[in-house]
């Protein structure tokens, strides 16, 4: 596809979206099994139904364009969900293998925000007034799946991945005094300033 106009650019970067969302339906069921936690497994069951409406919504988008949905395919989509599996392969504690879960879970929910960010500007920008309120409502979504994500893993998922962790810990450091708290390193001068690449 040759890029001339905004327009142009719009389209394809719905394309894009559309099989990203494609794929992450195919994906979804399997990370629902693969959690361990009963409230991981709860949302990520309640995102398959929320992106099933973000994929009907896209082909609204699409019908209004008179124009295909297909014929992209979303290579980034594509590395994040084998970067699931890998995950899904992996032996160890159940909670942090959900804390990984949620942490791949959490790169695509950032991926779409971006991409549903662009596509909504490009569509305000192009006088697609019901495709920007579709794609408002979507992004909205998307920023709600990833703050839900964030509340699981601070306040259930990465305390037990912790507490998994450091009952490893204290079993094999029970004659050295492997229960007090660990101090982190203060940072030094050679830590990078924030800010300092732009």
């Amino acid at each position: 596809m040759s890029l001339d106009s905004l327009h142009d650019l719009y389209v394809d970067e719905l394309k894009d979206l559309y099989n990203a969302e494609n794929q992450l339906l195919k994906a979804l069921p399997k990370l629902a099994k693969s959690a361990t936690a009963p409230e991981l497994k709860a949302a990520f069951t309640e995102h398959l139904e929320v992106t099933r409406k973000q994929v009907e919504r896209l082909e609204q988008i699409f019908t209004a364009l008179e124009t295909s949905p297909k014929g992209k395919k979303c290579k980034a989509m594509e590395g994040l969900i084998e970067e699931g599996k890998d995950v899904l392969e992996e032996d160890g504690e159940p909670a942090v293998i959900d804390a990984a879960l949620i942490a791949c879970a959490q790169r695509v929910e950032h991926y779409e925000m971006a991409g549903y960010g662009c596509v909504r500007t490009f569509a305000k920008l192009l006088g697609y007034e019901d495709a920007e309120a579709l794609l408002q409502e979507t992004l909205d979504e998307e920023g709600e799946a990833d703050k839900k994500l964030t509340e699981l893993a601070e306040t259930v998922i990465n305390l037990e991945a912790n507490d998994a962790e450091g009952e490893e810990e204290g079993d094999e450091d029970d004659d050295e005094g492997g229960d007090e708290p660990e101090v982190p390193p203060k940072r030094g001068k050679t830590s990078p300033k924030a800010g300092s690449k732009k």
